[in-house]
């Protein structure tokens, strides 16, 4: 289903292929011989979306932009069932696998890897034929890879990149649900004022 969003509409070139049952919303841009699988959903929340020529998007991932972080899917990326991307660059020849995550404003090199369930945080850069192993994470310019064991050290590299500021545009000590969920209504143009 193509819809609207903030009066912006998606364009799908004629020789894509979205499924009758994906939902792509808003300005997003679907280049030739791309396929978006069954129950995707690939959402520009005020951004936009651009997904290149010969991509494969597989059942139920979801691609989404926000107003502060666009998403570009480089040309022969493909994307696994159950993958989130929000507002990264996926450069072209990049395999997302199943369950993994690429959070705002990473940067992912040509021929890289996400293996199963694995993590590229936000602002993180992995150079070119990186590979994040099975529930691995990715964190940090110049990324270090880490097993999810090892979470304090992930820590002192993650906190530097503040996730509320980059992604909710508030301080740390502001970053409460109330606060976090009134930015994301605004973000979304649909605050009603309470």
């Amino acid at each position: 289903m193509l819809s609207e969003f903030a009066g912006k509409t998606p364009h799908v070139h004629e020789t894509a292929y979205v499924a009758p049952n994906a939902m792509v919303c808003g300005d997003v841009t679907i280049g030739p011989n791309t396929r978006v699988m069954f129950g995707a959903q690939v959402i520009a929340e005020g951004g936009s979306i651009q997904i290149g020529a010969g991509c494969i998007v597989l059942e139920n991932a979801v691609l989404r932009s926000t107003r502060r972080h666009s998403l570009r899917l480089g040309d022969n990326c493909l994307v696994g069932p159950n993958a989130h991307l929000v507002g990264c660059t996926i450069e072209p020849g990049v395999f997302i696998a199943t369950g993994a995550s690429v959070f705002h404003s990473a940067h992912i090199c040509s021929n890289s890897e996400v293996r199963i369930n694995g993590i590229v945080h936000l602002k993180t850069r992995l150079e070119e034929g990186s590979v994040v192993p099975i529930g691995w994470v990715a964190v940090g310019d110049p990324a270090a890879i880490l097993p999810p064991e090892k979470h304090d050290e992930i820590w002192e590299k993650q906190a530097p990149l503040n996730f509320p500021m980059t992604v909710y545009g508030l301080q740390r000590a502001d970053a409460n649900v109330a606060n976090i969920t009134k930015a994301f209504r605004e973000s979304l143009a649909l605050d009603d004022g309470s």
